[in-house]
């Protein structure tokens, strides 16, 4: 059986916790800051977790992370 080849997109982006289950940083973090609030800014800093339906899906691009 050959290796399955990691996406690399969704290797930049997504990362496997302790539990198992996948990480994943917020959104809206790149540009256009001024206009946001700084605890808005502060609270996306924290990563989140991926929907329950999406985990498999993802966790097939990433299976070695």
């Amino acid at each position: 059986m050959p290796k399955i080849k990691t996406n690399r997109g969704a290797a930049k982006r997504f990362r496997k916790s302790a539990s198992g289950r996948i990480k994943r940083g917020s959104a809206f973090t790149s540009h256009i800051l001024t206009p946001k609030s700084t605890k808005r800014k502060r609270n996306l800093r924290s990563c989140g977790m991926v929907a329950a339906v999406d985990q498999k899906n993802i966790a097939r691009l990433i299976p070695y992370k």
